[in-house]
Order: structure tokens, then C-alpha cells, then sequence
């Protein structure tokens, strides 16, 4: 008499694939536009991330947070409204 122990075989489902906590999946986490197009470009560029493993991540948040530092620090280059005339005169009064 043997009384070795059968190994539990998994059980897979006929109707579909089998489950992989481990693999990626989308977060489906909605992106509202924001309607300039290089920080909708930057927050598109997450859904790249849902198709990864986690250590491909870092690269993307990184490549999203360059182009939003960019868009911002691009918002200080613009020349704005030219500044009020002073109020003070300079030089002697008559």
C-alpha cells in the first residue's frame, strides 16, 4: 500500500483564461481633458503604465511628471500683460 499523497493539480476553468493576480491590468481610472493639449498628452501617456509590470512603472511616471513640469515651467516663459504705468514720477517737480 502506498501512502504517498497526490499533488493537488490546479483547477483551471473550461470558460475562460486563468487568472493572474501577478499580471498587469488596467486601473480604468477616468482621465477628464484638461484642454491644453501637452498635459492631456502627459496624463494619456499613464495608460501606459496599465499594460506594464510594476518595475516598468517608474519610466512612465517619470516620462508624465517631466511633461508636466515642462508645461508648467513653459507657462513662466509667457510674457503676460505688460505691467501698469507707475504711479510715481521721478525727477523735480514744477
Amino acid at each position: 500500500m502506498d501512502d504517498a499523497v497526490p499533488e493537488a493539480t490546479p483547477v483551471r476553468e473550461e470558460n475562460g483564461p486563468e487568472h493572474d493576480p501577478a499580471a498587469p491590468a488596467p486601473l480604468n481610472v477616468p482621465r477628464t481633458p484638461t484642454g491644453v493639449a501637452d498635459v492631456d498628452a502627459s496624463l494619456d501617456r499613464l495608460g501606459d503604465a496599465d499594460h506594464l509590470a510594476t518595475d516598468g512603472h517608474i519610466e512612465v511616471y517619470e516620462d508624465v511628471h517631466r511633461g508636466l513640469r515642462d508645461a508648467l515651467t513653459a507657462l513662466d516663459a509667457r510674457p503676460g500683460p505688460p505691467a501698469p504705468p507707475s504711479q510715481h514720477q521721478h525727477g523735480p517737480r514744477s
